[in-house]
């Protein structure tokens, strides 16, 4: 069985990489029952306290380590 294939290359956004790291090491940390769920507070929970503190954008600031 073939798979067609495309010339086109994906790339990752830059801080993509770095944000799922922090996402993975959070879940093995914490090993939750509901990956989905964990994963959609966890994003909740960075949005919140990156505007709360005024903090750099957490795909900015992966983007620079990446650099």
């Amino acid at each position: 069985m073939s798979i067609p294939t495309s010339c086109s290359t994906l790339r990752l956004p830059a801080g993509f990489r770095s944000l799922l790291e922090g996402l993975v090491l959070e879940v093995l940390r914490a090993q939750p029952t509901d990956v989905v769920l964990f994963a959609a507070d966890y994003f909740q929970r960075l949005l919140l306290r990156q505007r709360e503190d005024g903090s750099v954008d957490p795909m900015a600031w992966g983007a620079w380590l990446e650099d």
